[in-house]
């Protein structure tokens, strides 16, 4: 496909425009704008395309697109369990969005990694309270529940160890399929990194040159280890009811000195070094040994030979998942305390997202707990047939679910009413703005053009709500976090409903009829969530408005939580930076072109390629995130500096593409003020090109619709987008 001379050479003078898609996740064709292409590098997963018989070569530019949209996604079961697994994706972004300053680095860590494994267990509890508690302790201890059941009522009347015993194999078996789904083969993109160069601590230029799978090992042997012993306390627990015996005892304290070895292995810092042997070695076996001690415990659970009390409840159950709310609590607050330290030593002031780090854990936190306590919940109303859950059936769920369904529904209601308000609180100021833009933009508009002018106003003031959405997820998590509170009232014997009946003075139906709400509106959310991500990743228009999230948190390698989804930049970086220096080596120059999170992959692509290459590249972006996303939620790893350095390794050979209709990307360079010194003004303000959105408020000749509102969407098509090709070719040739 290259271009060469008769001697078989490679021409000095052929140009190669290579494409990096968005988050619109379109195929090759499209992206080309040619019907028919082939695939010359790569594989189903990600890989690079060529229009078919050179069509594409034009003046000496060939095109060449790389497509990765498969690397965080790929079929509908794998996106399904992506989606299940999104609170864990949420910790894991949660350590990557600290500030920057590497003195509270180890701390910030081991906080996150903390949280993290308080997922894990929150994960195994709700297994533990579908299966044991109203299942096993509750639901086959009621004649009424078992009745018309066969598939349940075999095991009824049994002995409460052999039903525990039994039952204890499904949290086994949730434990086993997180297990083997986080260990599936990584991606081979150790085949292209280059570790030649030291890691910086922080910045954009490490993305792509970690070797993150000693990491990630670990992490997983560490949290299955957790996850077993977390089941065995609770066995033990239910156990203990029964009376203390020499055997209770001695396996309670063998799980709990295994289960605080996890939590002191996450919070040291050889964990992401290479360790010695012998660490090593206890890290990898830690599953084996916890894994033994389950079985174990289950033969202690099996084999007890007394009658066992039959309360209303799992012993233990109740106090162990408030119990571990308030832990969660506790190291929430000293995330909070942290931060707060490190933002106000900050000497050139605190990062505009400074406390992100703990808004994304609230977020995953209050998502686990309400995914936990919505499917307890949820059980126990099918087994209730139909029946009030909150009425203290035999098989109503533990009070502390009920409270935390109660606090997350707050937690919304709360957050959409206060978005209701400063959207309608903002709009005439965002109307304002966008009159003005649309003003400049049109001024010679025709009077019958009125209803297409309000509609692009209101597309401009929708784009800048953005902005506004950084204090409502600070908000929610502070609302949420409030909620995660109001867990621990679940430890006192009086319902949800009463108590605040007799202390507020709402009635207790009504607090009741709340919760049945919000239990529909978790489970609204899930679902919603589950079929958001099947269509995102199959059909592109639905993807550019559901894939931000999941591309935005798919990009960073897991160094939190295990079972997150897999990272695709530690692919896809190595990938292009083996490309492009493939297509430099063989006498190509190069102009690089990257579309929303596109962008983002090149950005840290140029900042891993040597000088040589990069004397020979260009780089030009559009609806690029980088800075009005990036730099606000990862303020460790793109900066003001982070952004000089890409445009000083390209020489500045640099253009930036965005509308003001756009609600995801905009510049990469701040606007140059007034006082600004000529020479910073002049130096990052051709890079930041605002294209007119749409082209035109009236139809043009030969139509009768008015051109598009592009928003997001690409620029390939622009006619400014050929032109900035076109400049920056000139310039790099």
């Amino acid at each position: 496909m290259d271009q060469r001379d008769a001697g078989g050479r490679a021409r000095a003078d052929g140009l190669v425009e290579l494409r990096v898609h968005g988050v619109s996740a379109i195929g090759a064709e499209d992206l080309l704008n040619r019907p028919h292409v082939q695939q010359v590098a790569g594989d189903h997963r990600g890989g690079f395309y060529r229009p078919d018989h050179d069509s594409g070569a034009a003046d000496g530019v060939t095109l060449e697109a790389y497509r990765w949209n498969n690397l965080p996604a790929g079929n509908a079961v794998r996106t399904l369990s992506m989606v299940i697994l999104l609170p864990f994706m949420l910790i894991n972004l949660a350590i990557w969005m600290r500030p920057a300053g590497a003195r509270s680095d180890p701390v910030i860590k081991a906080l996150c990694r903390l949280l993290a494994l308080s997922l894990t267990g929150m994960y195994v509890q709700s297994m533990v309270g579908i299966a044991l508690d109203v299942i096993a302790w509750k639901c086959m201890s009621s004649p009424e529940c078992l009745a018309g059941r066969s598939w349940l009522s075999w095991l009824g009347g049994r002995p409460a160890g052999l039903r525990l015993a039994v039952l204890a194999l499904a949290p086994a078996a949730a434990i086993g399929l997180l297990w083997g789904i986080s260990a599936r083969p990584a991606l081979p993109s150790h085949v292209f990194r280059a570790t030649v160069q030291p890691l910086p601590a922080h910045r954009l230029t490490a993305v792509g040159r970690w070797d993150n799978e000693p990491l990630v090992g670990r992490l997983r042997s560490i949290h299955v280890a957790a996850a077993f012993a977390t089941l065995s306390l609770s066995l033990l627990g239910a156990r203990a009811a029964q009376g203390l015996s020499i055997g209770t005892v001695a396996l309670t304290a063998g799980t709990g000195l295994l289960l605080l070895t996890c939590a002191v292995l996450l919070c040291t810092p050889p964990l992401t070094a290479p360790m010695e042997g012998r660490l090593d070695r206890l890290v990898s076996a830690l599953p084996t040994i916890t894994l033994g001690l389950t079985m174990l415990v289950w033969i202690h659970v099996l084999t007890s030979p007394a009658s066992w009390p039959e309360r209303n409840g799992l012993p233990g159950y109740n106090l162990t998942v408030v119990g571990l709310s308030i832990g969660q609590a506790v190291l929430l607050a000293a995330l909070g305390a942290v931060l707060l330290w490190h933002r106000n030593r900050q000497q050139d002031g605190a990062p505009p997202l400074g406390f992100g780090a703990l808004a994304a854990s609230v977020a995953a936190i209050s998502l686990a707990l309400t995914y936990s306590a919505e499917l307890v919940y949820r059980v126990s109303d099918v087994l209730n047939r139909g029946a009030p859950t909150a009425a203290g059936l035999i098989t109503s769920p533990p009070r502390a679910c009920i409270w935390a369904i109660l606090g997350f529904t707050l937690a919304v209601l709360v957050t959409l009413v206060v978005a209701g308000v400063a959207s309608l609180a903002s709009r005439p100021k965002r109307t304002r703005a966008a009159a003005s833009i649309v003003a400049r933009d049109f001024p010679d508009a025709p009077n019958d053009a009125g209803p297409r002018l309000r509609q692009v106003r209101k597309a401009i003031a929708r784009a800048q709500f953005t902005e506004r959405l950084v204090p409502l997820a600070v908000l929610y998590a502070c609302l949420a976090g409030i909620g995660m509170t109001m867990v621990a009232l679940g430890l006192l014997p009086t319902p949800p409903g009463e108590l605040i009946q007799r202390y507020v003075g709402l009635p207790a139906s009504l607090v009741d009829f709340g919760i049945g709400v919000g239990s529909y509106l978790i489970a609204a959310i899930i679902v919603g969530l589950v079929i958001g991500g099947i269509f995102a990743y199959r059909t592109p228009g639905f993807r550019r408005y559901v894939g931000v999230l999941w591309d935005l948190g798919t990009f960073w390698p897991r160094a939190a939580h295990p079972f997150a989804p897999p990272c695709y930049a530690e692919r896809a970086v190595p990938e292009l930076t083996c490309r492009i220096t493939h297509l430099v080596d063989s006498g190509k120059t190069v102009v690089l072109s990257g579309h929303s999170h596109g962008s983002v992959l090149l950005a840290a692509t140029v900042l891993q390629l040597p000088s040589r290459v990069t004397e020979r590249i260009a780089l030009l972006t559009h609806g690029s995130p980088l800075r009005r996303l990036y730099a606000r939620l990862f303020p460790a790893y793109v900066s003001d500096e982070v952004i000089h350095e890409i445009a000083d390794r390209v020489d500045w050979r640099w253009i930036n593409l965005w509308r003001d209709t756009d609600p995801i990307g905009g510049r990469v360079f701040p606007p140059p003020r007034p006082d600004a010194a000529p020479a910073a003004a002049d130096r990052g303000t051709p890079v930041d090109r605002r294209l007119r959105d749409p082209a035109g408020v009236t139809a043009p000749a030969g139509d009768i619709f008015p051109p598009p509102i592009k928003g997001h969407s690409p620029c390939e098509s622009d006619v400014a987008f050929d032109e900035a090709a076109q400049s920056l070719t000139g310039r790099i040739r």
